[in-house]
């Protein structure tokens, strides 16, 4: 719970930039990151350094060429933000994050229950795959999410909007297979009713309908815990639109949030 006390223990007011590693989130995360080339000229910035830059992007929801001074310029950042949204980093970052969190609330590191449900954003000019969700009246694109039982991110899958979320949950939970192969059972809402998703895999898609009485709004068993998720991620004003060119980078921006949460967990736990 947040409290005075606990408010100042976790402020972040003595940092440089709100987005910035403390020394503890850094220890989290270090030894996840990828070593620097043997050969070659060394490199310039530190990979903290170039961290704290794409995460000040991702919070700020700024363009590249508006990052400030004292971090490193666009174009080592979005270099190495390249090289890893194309190597996966940041998917199995969160990997490793969220077996390390579910430990440490005393839980089994692979999950056996997830929370599947779609949000629908508008897109940019930047172009790239879109297209139009006549549900929400949105022209854009749809993320996909697959979290467990408390709301950490296992599968994050960002597709064109039209693609209706019965046909879209096939792909999510098949990605699940490899990285957690213990998932049994799935909640969703009635959108991801039917054959196609109950098919997809072994997992067994388990439909929360809303009650026939409900008037106003009503929290659902389960389902709540994907809407805080995607409470939680759109603190990052990149993620209020998806401006990205393609959908890989649109992705690894979503895990990049993911992994801002839980190091922020773990380093608090630290």
């Amino acid at each position: 719970m947040w409290t005075p006390t606990t408010r100042r223990q976790h402020s972040r007011a003595g940092l440089r930039y709100e987005t910035d590693l403390t020394d503890a989130e850094w220890a989290v995360i270090a030894p996840l990151m990828p070593e620097p080339a043997p050969c070659g000229r060394p490199p310039v910035w530190t990979t903290r350094e170039v961290l704290n830059a794409i995460f000040y992007v991702l919070r700020g929801g700024i363009a590249w060429r508006l990052i400030p001074k004292d971090l490193p310029p666009r174009s080592t950042t979005f270099g190495y933000f390249a090289r890893w949204r194309d190597d996966g980093l940041f998917g199995r970052i969160n990997h490793t994050l969220v077996m390390a969190d579910r430990e440490r609330a005393g839980r089994h590191a692979s999950p056996t229950a997830a929370v599947l449900d779609s949000q629908s954003v508008k897109t940019t000019e930047s172009g790239g795959p879109r297209g139009y969700d006549a549900g929400k009246k949105i022209k854009g694109r749809k993320r996909q999410a697959l979290v467990d039982t408390d709301g950490r991110a296992l599968v994050l899958d960002p597709q064109a909007a039209d693609v209706q979320d019965r046909d879209g949950a096939g792909p999510v939970l098949r990605l699940s297979r490899r990285t957690f192969p213990f998932i049994a059972k799935a909640f969703a809402d009635a959108g991801y009713a039917g054959d196609r998703p109950a098919t997809a895999t072994i997992i067994t898609v388990d439909i929360v309908r809303k009650p026939k009485d409900q008037v106003g709004f009503a929290v659902h068993p389960r389902r709540w815990v994907v809407e805080r998720f995607f409470g939680w991620i759109s603190r990052n004003r990149r993620l209020w639109k998806d401006p990205e060119a393609t959908l890989a980078s649109a992705q690894a921006f979503l895990y990049a949030a993911a992994v801002m949460i839980l190091v922020r967990r773990l380093g608090r736990a630290s």
